[in-house]
């Protein structure tokens, strides 16, 4: 907050200098100081002083005065409220929070300016719109809570109500969390001794250490929930947790100045249930977002054929939280398979294809704030389910027939919002017309008195006519004095007694009546009457689908997977995936893999590959050129088995999977300059963290370690990784090397082997054959790909003469230039002795001779006879 709108809201404390505009503006601005305040006027929201400023800047609108105050010029801006969305919109997404002010008094009754408070805050984590919304990505608040080195998280999608909580035990593993979650607004202790990283997180907030007071927290969660404790949700025993989640409810209600019916339970995460992947490998396998940061080339951009929104961020959440659970995954499996086999996908997608975003807008009834559309859209949404149902009965798998029943067919709800709302609707309830004829008879006789008045008034002038018997009697109208009944002064004398004097005019004389009175009483206000009973209408709708609130929800999210099996039966067929075989016994093994990704973006057929990693078999050295496919085959090993464990098939002839737990990808590096780290700082940094947490059922991926420094110490890094991942760990390991001094590895530690991604030279020139062949490759072919990458000419040749130079540099080399890890040292011959002794067959006295005689250097003595001493020589 700049100093300039400091100075006007300590002001705030002495208004007398401002108007009376002004020091409304002001006190309401004193209590949002950090945020943009949009304040209502007539069909504006107007920004002042330093908001204005700024606003100006970030929305690039115009900037003015408006008079003075307190002896100054006031900067002013301002935005449409019909168009406020889209400069919503452009705010969030530049991570700013926007406090709206409205209007709530009369502006008839009102004395001075009319009041005005503030009816919610748009914050980018709390956002319900549409309009403002990205329709396929979640959109989550998280917050975090810290004591010493553990973390509780807890995170909510206001616009759906999905409320999670889980704990997590270092920074490591909560930074792993947040890059899954993603988070639009992150909540942190203003007292804690918040990780720098989480600083670097769009839309940090701190909160005051008071809203993370356990007792509190707890207090307002089974508030919300109705209950006496969380025992029933499982976290009972997670204060952390229960910590970050109260502090989350408090924020959404301070924002959303609302009651918050459709956070309705909390969801237990426990890390455990998932195969953990921390946040660089969750980067290196570009599930959502690829290296530069986009969606393009990506899992998700392959395998998203979702119909519906909710059923694409479905399989968004799918894919980062791969699960542990055979059981859950089998059943998955299992109605992929049933689909796939009776073709239903491709009925059932028609059917919910262009069903509407049921979740996002169950969550603006809940909140009082869903549009005339979104309820003909859940209308319409609901009028299909009986077509649904009648194509998942005959379907005889598990999962199926739990998500026919979860999704049912609501026919109350159909029918009270087929018969209160018109087919098309207007966008907005404010103009009226939203609302069904012959749903409510009050607002029926309101409509038919705006629109029948003339022919009201036509009919009460002929009916009067008759009754008295005056033929140029005339009902008529003015602004002034209303409706009235006019006759002539010379036919004053045949006036019935009901009739009432209301005008004396030259020549003739108005009247009203009890009838024509109660008609003026009822038109002159008939509009907007109508409207107002309409409004009301529309809020007592919304109160009552509240009602239906949590089975609508068990229907959305039923519809929501439903659409996202039959997508991944629809990719299964189209790009020749293959059901995958999940097993209690250790191993992966893969026939025929192939990348999801690379394969689509080829344009020649993508070369298949095998892997075989099993108790006899845990890691494997890869060697082979730049280029030859090393990364892409390291990494489709991992992307077959996370996509086993969300359930889908996979790019594959055959896999079947044993337990995994974790897993690790260690390919490329960039620097950290923000944090200090090099290249190589950071390599070292996610393989230690490898190394640390990998367990015998972890799958790791290893690319060229050890290149950022210096030879030696390189391979030497390399190999004491490999190393230990082969000897004490055990993981399931792919271990990608140019140095060729660890293919050596296989003949010292069982359960390594060696294979290669293979080339071969045309000419100058390097094909790549991208297929994976038993043993080491022979060669680099480093100066063939770096001519392919357009190195000049010149430099090749070179690069080719300084290369013959230290071949041959390197077989003239003495021959006490010792290997690093393929030769072993001379033997000294006191050793060699030492080796041919055999103490248990020597006397005592033998072997004191033996020891004076090695003593005094006789051992270096290669004429020694080491066996002399046996016989006293």
């Amino acid at each position: 907050m700049q100093q300039a709108n400091k100075q006007e809201i300590q002001q705030s404390a002495n208004l007398k200098g401002h108007t009376p505009m002004m020091q409304q503006f002001l006190r309401i601005k004193a209590e949002h100081p950090d945020i943009l305040l949009f304040y209502r006027m007539g069909d504006f929201y107007e920004l002042f002083f330093d908001d204005a400023t700024r606003a100006a800047k970030l929305l690039d609108i115009t900037l003015t005065t408006r008079g003075q105050s307190a002896g100054r010029p006031i900067p002013m801006a301002g935005v449409p409220v019909h168009a406020v969305e889209s400069y919503l919109a452009k705010l969030v997404r530049k991570g700013e929070s926007v406090a709206i002010c409205e209007q709530i008094g009369d502006p008839a009754a009102s004395k001075g300016p009319v009041e005005r408070q503030v009816v919610r805050i748009v914050t980018p984590g709390t956002l319900t719109e549409e309009a403002l919304l990205e329709e396929r990505r979640s959109n989550l608040l998280v917050t975090v809570a810290q004591d010493k080195e553990r973390f509780g998280i807890a995170a909510v999608e206001v616009s759906s109500g999905r409320f999670s909580v889980l704990e997590v035990e270092d920074r490591d593993a909560l930074l792993a969390e947040l890059e899954r979650l993603r988070p639009a607004e992150l909540l942190v202790d203003d007292n804690a001794n918040t990780p720098a990283a989480l600083l670097d997180f769009p839309g940090v907030s701190r909160r005051p250490p008071w809203h993370f007071e356990y007792d509190t927290c707890l207090r307002l969660l089974n508030q919300q929930f109705g209950t006496r404790d969380l025992s029933g949700f499982g976290c009972a025993d997670m204060p952390l947790a229960i910590r970050a989640a109260g502090c989350l409810l408090q924020y959404v209600e301070e924002t959303q100045r609302n009651s918050l019916p459709h956070l309705q339970g909390i969801q237990v995460e426990r890390r455990e249930d998932g195969i953990i992947i921390d946040a660089a490998s969750r980067r290196n396998l570009e599930l959502e977002y690829n290296l530069g940061g986009s969606q393009d080339h990506t899992v998700a951009a392959v395998l998203d054929r979702t119909v519906s929104a909710m059923g694409s961020r479905l399989l968004r959440r799918w894919l980062n939280r791969p699960l542990r659970d055979h059981s859950v995954l089998a059943k998955r499996h299992g109605a992929i398979a049933l689909l796939l086999e009776t073709h239903a996908h491709e009925g059932l997608h028609a059917s919910l294809n262009g069903l509407g975003d049921i979740e996002r807008i169950l969550g603006r009834v809940a909140l009082k704030s869903a549009r005339p559309r979104d309820l003909s859209t859940l209308r319409d949404a609901l009028a299909r389910l009986p077509e649904i149902q009648t194509q998942l009965a005959p379907l005889d798998a598990p999962r199926l027939q739990e998500l026919r029943d979860g999704i049912a067919e609501h026919p109350e709800t159909l029918e009270l919002l087929t018969s209160a709302v018109i087919d098309n609707p207007p966008v907005l309830i404010r103009d009226g017309g939203v609302i069904r004829d012959d749903f409510d008879a009050e607002l029926d006789e309101l409509r038919n008195l705006s629109r029948n008045a003339d022919q009201f008034l036509l009919d009460l002038e002929r009916r009067e006519q008759e009754t008295t018997g005056i033929g140029n009697l005339k009902v008529g109208y003015n602004r002034v004095h209303g409706y009235y009944i006019e006759l002539s002064r010379s036919q004053s004398d045949k006036v019935p007694g009901h009739y009432i004097r209301r005008q004396t005019l030259k020549g003739v004389e108005r009247y009203i009546t009890p009838e024509l009175k109660g008609f003026e009483d009822k038109v002159l206000s008939a509009r907007e009457r109508a409207l107002a009973r309409e409004k009301a209408i529309y809020e007592d709708l919304l109160e009552r689908l509240g009602h239906y609130l949590t089975p609508l929800q068990a229907c959305a999210a039923g519809l929501a997977e439903l659409d996202t099996l039959c997508t991944l039966a629809e990719r299964a067929e189209t790009l020749n995936y293959s059901r995958p075989e999940l097993s209690n016994e250790p191993g992966v093994i893969i026939e025929g893999g192939r990348h999801p990704v690379v394969e689509q973006v080829l344009d020649t057929p993508f070369v298949p590959n095998d892997v075989s990693l099993d108790s006899k078999q845990r890691m494997l050295i890869i060697t082979g050129p730049n280029m030859g496919g090393k990364s892409t085959f390291m990494r489709q090993v991992a992307l077959i088995t996370l996509l086993a464990h969300i359930g889908s098939y996979v790019p594959a002839a055959h896999a079947r999977l044993g337990p995994v737990d974790r897993i690790f990808t260690r390919i490329g590096a960039s620097d950290d300059l923000a944090g200090g780290r090099s290249t190589f700082m950071v390599e070292m940094t996610e393989t230690a963290n490898i190394l640390n947490n990998a367990t015998r059922d972890s799958l790791v991926l290893l690319d060229e370690i050890g290149r950022g420094t210096s030879t030696f110490d390189g391979l030497s890094l390399a190999w004491a990784a490999a190393a230990h991942l082969a000897e004490r760990i055990g993981a399931y390991t792919l271990f990608a090397t140019h140095y060729f001094e660890l293919t050596s590895l296989p003949e010292q530690m069982p359960g390594v082997a060696n294979v290669h991604l293979d080339a071969v030279e045309h000419g100058d020139r390097i094909v790549f054959l991208h297929a994976l062949k038993a043993g080491p490759a022979n060669q680099s072919y480093g100066l063939q790909v770096a001519s392919l990458a357009g190195v000049p000419e010149s430099v090749i040749s070179a690069a080719k003469r300084k290369l013959r130079e230290l071949e041959e540099d390197s077989r003239t080399q003495s021959a006490d230039q010792l290997s690093l890890f393929l030769e072993q040292p001379a033997t000294d011959p006191a050793l060699e002795c030492l080796d041919e002794l055999e103490p248990d067959d020597m006397t005592p006295r033998q072997a004191l001779d033996a020891l004076y005689e090695l003593k005094n250097g006789g051992g270096n003595n290669p004429a020694i006879d080491c066996r002399a001493f046996y016989s006293g020589a």
